[in-house]
């Protein structure tokens, strides 16, 4: 009789702890992802301010003013439409940070918006001799700056998300994951 009630009151010391592990690395993953956030934020306020500066001149300089090329057009339009995509995905990624979905049209929204982006710099690099115009040079620095800062975020969450993939895994603590509706995550 004692046996039993001990072995009930391990098993649900056990219980408890597992949960409690699983919970805080899911914490970790999502706190992780918060920082990712704030990187990919910056990215876009980036966008915005070199939008802003590459409007500016163009209205000041008339309908004469420096021509820009129907491929420019094209090129700053599809970084346009790729900052919209990747500002969509972080929005449904941020409620749900270790949804499979929402992070993999995250991934691909940011994949899109970098080719996008690499687009304009190499159409501004053709109108220009084969090299960055000046004007975009610091531009193309600031996005590597936040480029870098955004892949040391990226990697610290995909190690979290890792982590809470392992111990939701695990067996017996698999099994306290299915009962609580605790799902693998997906890495970026």
């Amino acid at each position: 009789m004692w046996t039993t009630w001990i072995l009930l009151a391990l098993l649900l010391f056990w219980a408890v702890g597992a949960y409690n592990r699983l919970i805080r690395l899911r914490s970790a993953a999502m706190q992780a992802f918060g920082a990712l956030d704030a990187h990919m934020l910056r990215w876009m306020a980036l966008l915005g301010e070199y939008e802003a500066s590459r409007a500016a001149p163009a209205d000041s300089e008339g309908a004469q003013g420096a021509a820009r090329s129907a491929e420019q057009d094209d090129a700053h339009a599809a970084l346009w439409a790729a900052a919209t995509q990747l500002s969509a995905s972080l929005a449904v990624a941020r409620a749900r940070p270790l949804d499979a979905d929402a992070a993999a049209a995250l991934s691909a929204a940011a994949q899109v918006l970098d080719t996008a982006w690499q687009t304009v710099v190499r159409e501004a690099a053709q109108t220009s001799e084969g090299v960055a115009p000046p004007a975009l040079a610091p531009w193309v620095q600031r996005r590597e700056q936040v480029a870098l800062q955004s892949d040391a975020a990226r990697r610290q969450f995909n190690d979290a998300v890792l982590l809470y993939n392992h111990a939701v895994a695990q067996f017996p603590a698999s099994l306290l994951a299915w009962l609580f509706g605790l799902k693998k995550g997906r890495t970026l």
